[in-house]
């Protein structure tokens, strides 16, 4: 279908109310909702392509840590601090031991 010839209808679009932040309390409340990405880093040298490909069920991946070495901790990319693994229940997770 050609458009040759025929005048476009101007259209009006509303503008999308904006929501006013009346004072510094009022943004620091919303901080808290701000997502984040939280992850730690384990060191896995002398891993190769080939090693890469060849991971399946059961593979066990030697890391770099010790037993009892710390692991960053980081939100967004920047060191938040170091952290070790702990068991809770059936449940892994991390202690914090050392801010960054």
């Amino acid at each position: 279908m050609s458009m040759a010839g025929q005048s476009a209808a101007p259209r009006t679009f509303q503008a999308a109310p904006k929501t006013e932040i009346s004072s510094e309390s009022d943004r620091l409340e919303m901080v808290p909702l701000l997502p984040f990405t939280l992850t730690l880093e384990i060191p896995v040298v002398r891993f190769t392509i080939q090693d890469l490909l060849s991971l399946k069920i059961g593979t066990i991946v030697e890391t770099a840590c010790h037993q009892t070495g710390d692991i960053p901790l980081r939100v967004n990319g920047i060191l938040l601090g170091w952290t070790e693994f702990d068991v809770i229940g059936d449940r892994l997770a991390v202690r914090i031991t050392e801010p960054a």
